[in-house]
């Protein structure tokens, strides 16, 4: 599918990192660009660089994600191009010690809860909703497509390490559901993929030293560095533009696997 003017897209979580790129790069082909994310001042400030769209959205709360569409499409339409970066990254063992104590203490059950309303039920609603409006519209590609979606996984749904249970069980949902949604979306020539990012220049790695960022970067085998979130926008792109690519999850990591610690 072709990203043009007549295209509109969404993208969740992009106010920053690898959303943000994503959005970025969508302008810069022409699309009609809605940023989905609750960073009000952020989000504002990306949207009026790239001539975008800033909705406020909470993509746990389904009254705020229908809120959201209804403000989108009446400014730009069904979106054809849907992709998900919304996301936390908590990190609890599923038992610690506190320190004044010693006492052992049970992994937060409320905090991995969270994790997936955010991650994975907040990213199959975007999909679902998405796909209730898009399957009404006319083809646009001569093989009967009508968009593409595209969800953010993470390595760590194959890789998850210690501390990782809640943010590793979210991310290989993720994963996971997405062949059964493409299968099913094909009868209405919609694609959907995901991209399993592995350790990016995301705001997630801001508050880092410079010590532990060139630790992890050169933990990666080739490139010997942390990914760039253009590098994101540009395997979204690919994605877009390939029509054969569907129902499946691509690791994108410098063939990085993450030790268990």
């Amino acid at each position: 599918m072709q990203i043009d003017s007549s295209v509109a897209a969404i993208v969740t979580g992009g106010a920053s990192g690898l959303g943000e790129a994503t959005a970025r790069m969508l302008a810069a082909q022409g699309a009609k660009v809605a940023l989905f994310d609750l960073n009000a001042e952020r989000g504002e400030k990306v949207a009026a660089e790239i001539g975008g769209l800033f909705v406020p959205c909470d993509v746990t709360s389904e009254a705020s994600v229908d809120e959201a569409l209804v403000k989108a499409r009446a400014a730009q339409g069904v979106a054809r191009i849907l992709v998900n970066c919304a996301g936390i990254a908590p990190g609890r063992r599923i038992v610690s010690k506190k320190r004044e104590t010693g006492e052992l203490v049970a992994h937060d059950t409320a905090l991995f809860e969270k994790a997936l309303a955010i991650n994975l039920t907040g990213t199959f609603r975007m999909l679902a909703k998405s796909a209730a409006a898009l399957a009404a519209l006319e083809p646009v590609t001569a093989d009967g497509g009508r968009g593409v979606f595209i969800c953010t996984a993470s390595i760590a749904a194959e890789d998850g390490q210690i501390g990782q249970a809640a943010y590793a069980a979210s991310k290989a949902g993720v994963a996971g559901m997405t062949l059964p949604i493409a299968r099913e979306l094909a009868a209405s020539g919609i694609r959907v993929m995901t991209i399993m990012p592995g350790l990016f220049e995301t705001p997630m790695f801001d508050g880092l030293p410079e010590e532990a960022r060139a630790s992890l970067a050169v933990s990666v085998p080739h490139p010997s560095r942390l990914g760039k979130p253009a590098e994101y926008a540009a395997l979204v792109k690919s994605i877009i533009e390939n029509d054969m690519l569907n129902g499946s999850a691509i690791r994108l990591d410098g063939a990085l696997r993450m030790p268990p610690k």
